[in-house]
């Protein structure tokens, strides 16, 4: 098994720390502990269930009507969620649909475990919709998993309810399995929120965190909601690496639950405050266009001017202190990321700033 650079984790790596504007983070702006108001003090610091606290996991069914608390397996954040799904499911020469752009995990993970990885384009020109049909014809007699991500890492854009059945009709008539990526779910402009697949069907998984909406990335909880046969299997593959999460992220996340509410609708008036601003920002260029998010909490902007996205992004974290992620960490060239769930203030700041770099290169023609 071999693993391709992760090119997104490694320019943070390289640039995140040791610039002073992040307007590239793809969560909302973390909350401090004196939130949760509580002394842990007498917390014992043992190892957890290998599935996860039971209250937490009856705190996370609540969100998957239908599904009991033995359908849910607790992780390290919903990178090991994906994680343990691909490796449940993919062996080598399996045939697996993901679309793209997405989170590179999504897709080196079963390039990595031996898989045939096939990339079900969202193009610009499409304001990044799902093209189901396209879809269709891509599953063969050997596909085994479809994964999605909605909405979408890095673009923000949205499958409707009837799309998210359409791909759900396509696994169960194949007898494969769909693996959602769903953790911006909760955060939707332009309608109501989906329901989670996992509550749509028994091939559906469905992944999530609370590190992004809810602002607490650094508990690193995250779990997978699916039907009980992949639960048992996922727990046996997270048997032989992380064992059962941290007791006191464990711990705070119970208390965050029974708090939810209030931290979903912090993000959306966070997030909705700053795509005005993102909006007045690229409508005052001509160098810069975007299909605007439909959800979540990053855009994809496209750029016109003579740089490669590398060397816009590394004149913005050298030169001016600003960390942006160059649209090459998702192998697609004149875009950049965009994240808008941090404070205002740092975002105008962030952008003038980028206006500046972009001016430093000639214009190319759109």
């Amino acid at each position: 098994m071999k693993f391709n650079p992760f090119s997104l984790e490694d320019w943070f790596a390289k640039y995140e720390l040791q610039c002073r504007i992040n307007i590239s983070e793809s969560g909302i702006l973390p909350i401090d502990f004196s939130w949760f108001d509580v002394d842990i003090s007498d917390l014992r610091l043992r190892y957890s269930h290998i599935l996860g606290d039971l209250e937490l996991r009856k705190l996370i069914a609540r969100d998957y009507p239908g599904l009991s608390p033995d359908r849910i397996l607790v992780t390290t954040g919903c990178i090991e969620a994906n994680f343990v799904a691909f490796a449940s499911l993919v062996q080598p020469g399996d045939h697996v649909i993901v679309e793209h752009p997405n989170y590179q995990q999504l897709y080196e993970v079963p390039r990595a475990l031996g898989g045939k990885v096939e990339l079900l384009r969202l193009r610009y020109e499409d304001k990044y919709k799902l093209n189901i049909d396209e879809l269709n014809e891509m599953v063969t007699p050997k596909t085994k998993l479809i994964a999605i991500s909605h909405p979408n890492n890095p673009t923000g854009s949205v499958i409707t309810l009837e799309t998210l059945k359409d791909i759900i009709e396509i696994v169960e008539d194949n007898n494969i399995y769909l693996l959602s990526d769903e953790i911006y779910r909760e955060l939707v402009f332009t309608h109501k929120p989906l329901p989670p697949a996992a509550t749509l069907s028994d091939r559906a998984i469905s992944n999530s965190s609370m590190s992004k909406l809810h602002g607490l990335p650094g508990l690193r909880i995250g779990w997978t909601a699916a039907d009980k046969a992949v639960i048992d299997i996922a727990k046996e593959i997270r048997s032989y690496t992380t064992i059962c999460n941290s007791a006191p992220s464990e711990y705070l996340s119970k208390l965050a639950f029974k708090r939810k509410g209030e931290l979903v609708a912090r993000a959306k008036r966070i997030a909705t405050a700053n795509l005005e601003v993102l909006k007045e920002w690229i409508e005052g260029r001509d160098d810069v266009d975007w299909v605007p998010p439909e959800g979540g909490l990053v855009t994809f902007p496209r750029f016109y001017r003579d740089a490669t996205s590398t060397e816009l992004c590394t004149l913005l974290a050298e030169n001016y202190k600003v960390f942006v992620a160059p649209g090459k960490c998702f192998d697609i060239e004149r875009h950049f990321r965009i994240g808008f769930g941090w404070s205002t203030d740092e975002l105008r700041e962030g952008l003038e700033f980028v206006g500046k770099a972009l001016d430093r290169f000639e214009s190319s023609s759109k």
